[in-house]
């Protein structure tokens, strides 16, 4: 009977990894289909389109301090987006990478609505798969708004590993590697 004690413990802590990963592997998978959607979002805004910041109350010397900052990346255009950029997830598939047998999300819908171009065979889609990643991406937004508002709020280059990988530890590197090189 002792040695069915070490299987079962070995096998307990075979599937605790393994739920671990698939675990990280959709975090990180919803982490960069929202910066992917809210990096598309906030390059749809016009650039010249600005929104008026900060108090609109009367100074003593009768001046006001308002300012004006483009819209696209204001707190308020962020949190807009933010209310509703989850829903996006129904348009993302689930594939496994061959070489890693990892998860990874893709868009499977193009921007217009129309089936993606790109070849889905391999990749899975169905409601389970789309609920659980916006389950996933509702959870990170609420758990990082003022990271990501603070990220998108300014342009910044590799905000996909500089957030989902180093700010949140929502990604491990060898993962960020295999999604990049897809």
């Amino acid at each position: 009977m002792k040695g069915w004690g070490w299987l079962a413990l070995l096998l307990g802590a075979l599937l605790g990894t393994a739920w671990a990963r698939r675990s990280q592997d959709l975090h990180c998978g919803a982490c960069r289909a929202l910066v992917d959607e809210l990096e598309w979002e906030i390059a749809q805004v016009d650039p010249k389109k600005t929104i008026q910041m900060g108090s609109f109350r009367i100074n003593p010397d009768g001046s006001q301090s308002v300012v004006e900052v483009p819209y696209a990346r204001s707190e308020a255009h962020l949190t807009e987006l933010l209310e509703e950029i989850c829903d996006r997830m129904k348009e993302y598939g689930e594939q496994i990478d061959p070489s890693t047998h990892r998860k990874n999300y893709v868009r499977v819908v193009g921007r217009n609505g129309e089936s993606s171009e790109q070849d889905l065979q391999g990749i899975r889609i169905d409601s389970d798969i789309s609920g659980t990643l916006k389950f996933a991406c509702e959870s990170i937004v609420e758990e990082y708004e003022d990271e990501l508002i603070e990220f998108f709020s300014r342009e910044a280059d590799n905000v996909k590993d500089r957030l989902c990988s180093k700010r949140t530890d929502l990604c491990d590197h060898a993962l960020h590697i295999s999604h990049d090189e897809l």
